[in-house]
């Protein structure tokens, strides 16, 4: 009985859990092989076969949202992930004023979405905006329809935006990674002769690199999910340069109303993202001691 009472005490949390993850899939695989539009139609009508996952190719800008979205999510996680560290090795460097820095640097975490979206839509307004006067003021041509107007820029204003917000979160953690490292070792490689660069590259990183891996694959996933700063700065645009798949699926769904479509593309996108975190997990743990 005691052997298996961690068990029993677990147990509803995991029906609970798995309640909500697979009926809502189960679902969404159903009706995937349906018609359902909901301007025709309350219920589903017919069965389509795989005519709905062929329609995904066909009629929406799946691949160019694919393409977006893995783009940002690369680039963005990479960018937080390398920001976070170096602001967290500050944070170890014991300078004064510490204390109240980790303390302000959680507070984007904290902020919804939505209002760092309508901060970031101020500062990058073309004319009166304060990112847009200070790259003029460097010299660097902000395009005339604005930063969140032009194709060509506006994936990365996104970007920055969800940079800002995330970045402390990357900083924060790796922060806590680079306390439990053991400082007899640090202070025996200082006395073997390590330089800063050799103490990062062949201590810290090691000892950061199972925390490291979590942060960028809970923080990928996440960012493969964007919807609220696309849908308030850009709305997918201009035309699909910004569209990410969660806004291919907002609009499909909540806007055309094809239920069927979506939960098609519903289940592409689970599809994708299992195969891209499992390349990832065994490029990173496959060696890893348990």
């Amino acid at each position: 009985m005691r052997k298996s009472l961690p068990y029993l005490l677990i147990a509803p949390s995991i029906i609970a859990l798995l309640s909500l993850i697979i009926y809502p899939m189960g679902f969404a695989l159903v009706n995937s092989f349906k018609f359902w539009n909901l301007q025709t139609s309350p219920v589903p009508l017919y069965d389509t076969g795989f005519d709905n996952y062929r329609m995904v190719f066909q009629v929406t800008p799946f691949t160019e949202a694919l393409q977006n979205t893995l783009l940002l999510a690369t680039l963005a996680t990479l960018s937080q992930f390398l920001l976070g560290l170096g602001i967290a090795l500050l944070l170890n460097t014991h300078l004064r004023g510490m204390t109240v820095a980790r303390a302000i640097l959680i507070m984007p975490t904290t902020i919804a979405p939505v209002v760092v979206g309508f901060l970031f839509r101020y500062l990058f307004a073309p004319n009166a905006g304060l990112v847009s006067w200070l790259l003029g003021a460097v010299g660097v041509a902000v395009p005339p329809q604005g930063l969140l107007g032009s194709p060509d820029t506006a994936l990365l204003s996104v970007g920055i935006a969800d940079t800002w917000q995330w970045t402390p979160f990357f900083a924060i953690v790796l922060y806590a990674g680079l306390l439990s490292i053991p400082e007899d070792i640090i202070d025996a490689a200082r006395v073997d002769g390590a330089s800063r660069l050799n103490l990062l590259w062949h201590i810290i990183l090691p000892f950061l690199r199972p925390v490291a891996a979590f942060l960028i694959m809970i923080r990928f996933m996440q960012l493969f999910n964007s919807f609220d700063l696309v849908y308030v700065l850009t709305g997918g645009g201009p035309g699909t340069s910004s569209r990410t798949l969660s806004y291919n699926l907002y609009q499909e769904g909540l806007v055309n109303y094809n239920i069927g479509l979506t939960a098609a593309m519903t289940w592409l996108i689970v599809i994708i993202v299992t195969i891209i975190i499992n390349i990832f997990i065994f490029t990173v743990f496959r060696r890893q001691e348990w």
